[in-house]
């Protein structure tokens, strides 16, 4: 299966192959838009400057003298919360940190495959949130309306990639913080299965719930970066099978059985998804069915699955907050969950984890029935940016679950999904949906999301035109 249209990725690729292009040219041209839209989106806490250009050279030393590798002299962001050697991983945090002394696992990978990384994008602190602000690096803004959150965690991924700054971008979600954003930025996200691309050196991150993915303007540039970074470093936990997430963009997935879930799990706030969210995942599912699958509603069993997420979160966040030089610094919301994570660690957290295989199996129990579940990503459009600026940590949890209710419950059972647009809001909004799967799904949900890309077209709409220097327009 393939589209009209070709990702900024696979462009740079192929052009940098046919020596059409350079990675220096490439790798300044993203460096010069970083730099411009500093003041307005703000994606990025660490720019690599000079060693990305150094790299670049190199990596044209290479292609000159023959070699190729998938993404050979590309460049790419990696989220703060990522090693990089030789830069620190504040996460969000304020402070003075420690250089990284090696590149994490994920992005050890990606080097190999010949990417330039060219600097690490802004997360909130400690990816708590859906929505990338903090006071050690400022608001990161929506590019399709600055005054709007991009999301979050991955909230500086999102935004480097829908601004044009870099082709693709590495994010992590640990609920939700990859589809989140997506869906506010009008991307594609893959939250893959547990294990499928390495967190190390943060084995088993935040009790198992995180993971790395790819956020991506295109199914196939989305799946090129997630074979590129895929695969289990030694010594962590979980080591799935492997997949061919690029040959999936490009297969038919067949006729399948489709779940539409509108209503989320339970959170106690009462949520509803907002009637733009419901339209517009509602027509998309009406497009699955005109491309010849069976839609229907249904609910899935999720039962009491947030009493095994909530210790299990704040655990993590007390591990991080712990290693941090001042944990002073911290937000006092992130503090509260340190204070909570403490309390809930040992035997409260390893009972949380033990009800994971039963919680599998109940959910696992409706892909006996259904291939696909599909539900909106978030409840609402994307907030304005500072919206739970002064809130407790109480009054944002609730904030937060209402808005963002439906992504979590994936995290606690490590299985894969992929965010894709749904379309804009009457005011011009991204809005997204999320195809969810069993254990190791991750084909058939690429698969899946080619399909409707190619029959949307959602890559021919890009933010409203900004200014970013030499004239260029950004996410040209």
């Amino acid at each position: 299966m393939s589209t009209d249209e070709e990702g900024e990725l696979a462009k740079h690729c192929r052009e940098l192959a046919a020596g059409d292009t350079t990675s220096q040219a490439l790798v300044a041209e993203a460096l010069a838009r970083i730099e411009a839209t500093r003041g307005s989106i703000n994606a990025f806490r660490t720019v690599r400057g000079e060693q990305a250009l150094e790299e670049a050279r190199e990596a044209d030393r290479r292609l000159a003298a023959g070699e190729r590798l998938p993404l050979l002299g590309v460049p790419i962001a990696v989220k703060d919360d990522t090693d990089v050697a030789g830069v620190p991983t504040y996460f969000g945090c304020p402070g003075d940190l420690p250089p990284a002394t090696a590149d994490g696992e994920a992005v050890r990978r990606l080097r190999a495959a010949g990417a330039v990384i060219v600097g690490k994008t802004n997360s909130c602190e400690l990816g708590q949130w859906p929505f990338t602000e903090g006071p050690a690096f400022g608001a990161t803004r929506n590019p399709w309306s600055t005054d709007r959150t991009p999301g979050g965690s991955s909230g500086g991924s999102a935004a480097a990639v829908a601004a044009g700054l870099v082709p693709a971008a590495l994010g992590s979600d640990g609920a939700g913080s990859i589809r989140i954003p997506s869906a506010w930025t009008h991307l594609v996200g893959i939250k893959p299965q547990r294990g499928r691309v390495s967190v190390h050196p943060y084995t088993d991150c935040f009790q198992g719930l995180t993971v790395n993915g790819p956020l991506a303007r295109t199914v196939a540039d989305a799946a090129l970066l997630l074979d590129a970074a895929s695969g289990a470093h030694p010594d962590e936990r979980y080591h799935p099978d492997a997949i061919d997430a690029s040959a999936a963009a490009r297969r038919e997935p067949g006729r399948l059985r489709i779940a539409l879930a509108l209503r989320p799990p339970l959170t106690l706030t009462g949520t509803r998804p907002h009637p733009e969210v419901r339209r517009a995942v509602t027509a998309l599912a009406e497009t699955l069915a005109r491309l010849g699958h069976h839609v229907e509603e249904a609910r899935p069993r999720y039962g009491l699955i947030g009493l095994s997420f909530l210790p299990r979160a704040a655990t993590g966040i007390a591990e991080y907050a712990d290693r941090h030089p001042d944990p002073s610094l911290l937000d006092p919301r992130t503090r509260a969950s340190t204070r909570s994570g403490h309390r809930l660690g040992g035997r409260v957290v390893r009972a949380a984890r033990a009800r994971e295989a039963a919680q599998q199996g109940r959910i696992g129990a409706f892909f006996d029935r259904y291939d696909v579940l599909l539900t909106p990503s978030t409840a609402t459009p994307p907030p304005p940016v500072g919206a739970f600026d002064g809130k407790s940590a109480g009054a944002t949890d609730i904030g937060i679950a209402a808005a963002c209710p439906y992504a979590w419950p994936w995290n606690v059972l490590g299985w894969p999904g992929v965010a894709v647009p749904a379309g804009l809001t009457r005011d011009g909004l991204p809005v997204g949906a999320q195809l969810l799967g069993p254990e190791g799904g991750e084909e058939r949900l690429i698969s899946l999301a080619a399909q409707l890309e190619a029959e949307l077209r959602w890559y021919e709409k890009r933010p409203p035109t900004h200014v970013t220097g030499e004239g260029a327009p950004m996410g040209q």
